[in-house]
């Protein structure tokens, strides 16, 4: 008669076996996640680095439109 841990060995390493294996393709699957959504953060970083240069061109732009406007009604009403 078998005892209390008496069993095909079969029976149980396939299932370790398999979830194992599961376990391991999980977390090959999180590492390409994991790597793709760093690309798409490095692509969105860039976009905004993009944004934020035309962004302080504009407000340059304005500035000295502004301060060129000034000087020359500075330099119209003063006396020659």
């Amino acid at each position: 008669m078998a005892g209390p841990g008496a069993g095909s060995r079969y029976l149980k390493e396939p299932f370790e076996c398999g979830h194992e294996h599961r376990f391991e393709a999980t977390e090959k699957i999180m590492d390409v996640q994991f790597a793709a959504m760093e690309r798409r953060l490095e692509r969105i970083e860039a976009m905004i680095l993009g944004v934020e240069k035309r962004l302080w061109m504009t407000v340059f732009g304005v500035v000295g439109v502004i301060l060129s406007q000034a000087v020359q009604s500075i330099l119209q009403y003063s006396p020659k």
